[in-house]
């Protein structure tokens, strides 16, 4: 922290099971119980077919790719990453889901390398192998010495959230929920006497200000709130009025930045009363390269946001988002035309800020133009 202003990283889904695990030095087992793949090592053939060999075992390092660089560069306060992925060695796969995630606790080195503060776990995938697997995704988390919110092993443990020092007097306080709009099985959720996630059947006035209470029962002076939550479909950029809604209650209820994630890319973002929402940050790390379908939403294209606060206020004071392209299960620069439609995309979806390109290559907000929530086809000039 510098100068009165504090700098976040967030970012959406970091998913490090599956095919990624399959390329890491330390594999689990590749078994999948999907209706059309059923090892783990047919996702890291997709993405060899379309973009070329990938040399594993890689460094834990190779998955975040040039991400690294930047994190080492703008040397963030905090960073905040939502973990969709169960790490576990176990074989007890969920009965009635699709699709399953995974990650070998041997592999934990390629979380750690990107220096997480907060791993967010309040998603569709945390529960994957059940509340055993839940368990030893927590012992491993812990005994990397990573915070996780969103998941425990009690409801008091689930919702609690976690506090990052960012200065003498300042803590950034994260605080994570998941809902069942993103698949999130309403039997995950955790009670007073079993594991679980903390969960939002409904994204209603009750849930909200219930949310809000456990802000204000925790929040000390000078602290800054976010508040992370998993909801929503994977592709679209509509954003349902109950979503807006929601965000807005949370913000007039003092969370000064709402970090959402769930969509497999980048939805609308909004500066509401100086607050920032993130309605969908869209998949960081994945093993979807070569899988075909959705092509008009760019999901091979992944974004990265660094957001300034005043330290004072938890005003936003700059937001930029970082492109990269997934390549080989790897983050590599955007190209300019990428860039480009980026920009241009968030720009059109997004309401009450403009989007601009930066000389540095990131995509800048500009806030300021009047609006009360997203629309897909509103745009500020």
């Amino acid at each position: 922290m510098g100068g009165g202003v504090v700098t976040l990283f967030l970012c959406g889904d970091v998913m490090l099971g599956r095919g990624v695990d399959q390329i890491l030095p330390h594999p689990g087992s590749p078994v999948l119980r999907e209706g059309y793949v059923t090892d783990a090592r047919t996702y890291v053939e997709l993405a060899e077919a379309a973009s070329g060999p990938i040399p594993a075992p890689v460094d834990p390092a190779w998955p975040w790719g040039e991400a690294l660089r930047l994190l080492a560069e703008a040397a963030p306060d905090a960073r905040i990453v939502n973990l969709e992925t169960a790490v576990t060695c176990s074989d007890a796969f969920v009965p009635g889901k699709a699709v399953h995630y995974r990650m070998h606790p041997a592999n934990v080195p390629a979380l750690t390398v990107a220096r997480p503060d907060v791993c967010v776990l309040s998603n569709n995938h945390v529960l994957d192998f059940g509340r055993p697997g839940l368990e030893e995704t927590l012992d491993s988390l812990a005994g990397a010495g990573l915070r996780a919110v969103g998941a425990g092993r009690t409801a008091d443990e689930a919702y609690a959230g976690a506090a990052v020092p960012v200065g003498p007097g300042r803590r950034i306080l994260v605080f994570a929920l998941g809902a069942l709009s993103s698949g999130i099985p309403p039997d995950w959720a955790a009670t007073a006497d079993d594991s679980g996630v903390a969960y939002v059947h409904e994204l209603s006035p009750a849930a909200a200000e219930a949310a809000v209470q456990r802000v204000r029962q925790a929040r000390q002076p000078g602290d800054i709130v976010v508040l992370s939550v998993h909801w929503g479909s994977n592709w679209g950029y509509l954003v349902p009025r109950e979503q807006t809604r929601f965000a807005h209650a949370l913000v007039d209820g003092g969370v000064d930045i709402v970090h959402g994630h769930s969509s497999h890319h980048a939805r609308p973002l909004e500066v509401y009363r100086d607050r920032l929402i993130l309605y969908g940050c869209g998949d960081f790390i994945d093993d979807y390269e070569g899988i075909s379908g959705y092509e008009e939403y760019r999901d091979d294209l992944r974004l990265g946001y660094l957001v300034s606060v005043a330290a004072d206020t938890g005003r936003p004071t700059g937001v930029r988002m970082f492109p990269w392209q997934a390549r080989r299960m790897r983050l590599e620069p955007a190209e300019d035309q990428d860039r480009a439609w980026l920009c241009a995309t968030l720009d059109r979806i997004s309401h009450g800020v403009h989007i601009d390109m930066r000389a540095d290559g990131a995509l800048g907000v500009v806030a300021g133009c009047a609006g009360t929530g997203p629309s897909p086809s509103s745009r500020c000039d």
